[in-house]
């Protein structure tokens, strides 16, 4: 899956100090397997171009990161977490318009 310049890849583990370091932040939670998710991948690399330098976008691969799907309780993908100053304010579970996802990050930012 090709990742943009304004899209932080998460590593296993570090989601935390990626939330620690963007007080706004929205998460792709994805899989290479998984056609719906490829579908939404444009979208979110659009929205950390229109939106660079005020929120930060991150994807998450949940093979590699079971710990995040287990925390987050994520039971279907794509999921889009949305965190305000660390914390889970919100999310969007399969594949939206880019219009749903600025309306939530509205909501909350």
């Amino acid at each position: 899956m090709a990742m943009t310049d304004n899209v932080i890849v998460i590593a296993p583990g570090a989601l935390d100090d990626v939330k620690t370091g963007n007080p706004k932040l929205v998460v792709d939670c994805w899989a290479d397997w998984c056609g719906p998710c490829r579908m939404l991948s444009p979208i979110i690399d659009k929205l950390a171009e229109d939106h660079s330098g005020k929120v930060a976008f991150g994807k998450l691969n949940v093979d590699e990161n079971q710990a995040e799907v287990q925390r987050f309780k994520i039971m279907a993908i794509p999921t889009v977490l949305f965190f305000k100053d660390g914390e889970m304010v919100d999310q969007v579970v399969g594949v939206v318009p880019k219009e749903e996802i600025e309306s939530v990050m509205r909501k909350h930012f």
